[in-house]
């Protein structure tokens, strides 16, 4: 990898088109529990550099519904027990490709609705695990299927507000360590539940600030290394809480940049790393959140 000025779009196309057709790769089985969601990234990815139309639709829709359990969740792959991780994805997935009319509605909201706990918290799975992640996966999917009423969005907004620590941040849990990751799943839920306003955003946006580093990327908490991934965690809650401006953008952007495999196509975590289809994703959103006017066609 090297320094560059311009986002490689050709390469990354030829990155994400690869993942899909060489099943002999590591990167290939390495998802393989996560696929699912592994797909949405690939999508995405090429829905930001405006290539949707160069993956084959059916294929991917047929795909997606294959993994769906009769529960009415989804799985990450194909005869996967059902997760709220991999059912936000599928509806994200079939809401990107047009195919929401294929999906079985009432199915997939029962499965959502059965995994809020009664303090508003929302389960993974049968299995009890609790994470805002889960909140926050829950009502994206019901907000995208217009079914946020079968749910008890007054706790889940509580819930998700009692997770909310001295520095501003949220952690996974109540009173657990303040996580970029759970900063955008919380502020998300609660743009989602309409609570922004519950938030004070001058407090949330200073911790937020301060993960950049000397070199212009994003550590997802204090004393952590820059990562491509935590750029967007960080960039899209400073976007919802209308602080973007916050950060050093020309810097970030330098940095994403300098992750680009130049070679082989995608981003890397961090500058000579091994690129991959999640850093990848979420480095072309931060190139589209942070730069609009970016052009993604050179």
């Amino acid at each position: 990898m090297s320094h560059h000025e311009t986002l490689l779009v050709d390469l990354h196309k030829k990155h994400i088109r690869a993942l899909e057709n060489n099943t002999d790769s590591f990167e290939y089985w390495v998802i393989e529990h996560l696929r699912v969601s592994g797909v949405y990234w690939g999508v995405s990815a090429m829905v930001l550099m405006n290539a949707l139309q160069e993956m084959d639709r059916e294929k991917l829709i047929e795909y997606v519904l294959s993994c769906q359990h009769p529960s009415g969740g989804f799985g990450g792959n194909v005869n996967h027990d059902p997760h709220i991780l991999y059912t936000c994805s599928a509806v994200q997935l079939l809401a990107i490709l047009d195919a929401l009319d294929r999906l079985d509605v009432d199915k997939v909201v029962t499965f959502i609705s059965s995994l809020q706990l009664e303090d508003g918290s929302f389960k993974g799975d049968q299995w009890g695990e609790i994470d805002t992640r889960f909140s926050y996966c829950s009502l994206v999917p019901l907000a995208i299927l217009n079914r946020l009423d079968a749910v008890d969005t007054k706790k889940a907004k509580s819930y998700v507000l009692s997770c909310q620590n001295f520095d501003g941040g949220f952690g996974c849990v109540p009173g657990a360590e303040s996580h970029a990751g759970q900063i955008f799943t919380c502020v998300g839920a609660l743009a989602i539940l309409g609570g922004l306003d519950e938030i004070d955003a001058d407090v949330l946006g200073f911790w937020l600030c301060e993960r950049q580093l000397p070199e212009g990327g994003l550590n997802g908490r204090p004393e952590k290394l820059a990562d491509v991934c935590y750029s967007w965690w960080v960039v899209s809650s400073l976007a919802m809480l209308n602080r973007i401006d916050w950060i050093d953008g020309d810097k970030l952007k330098k940095y994403i940049l300098n992750c680009q495999d130049d070679e082989a196509g995608g981003i890397a975590d961090r500058p000579g790393d091994v690129a991959d289809v999640f850093h990848t994703f979420f480095g072309l959103c931060v190139n589209q959140q942070v730069f609009p006017s970016s052009d993604t066609q050179d």
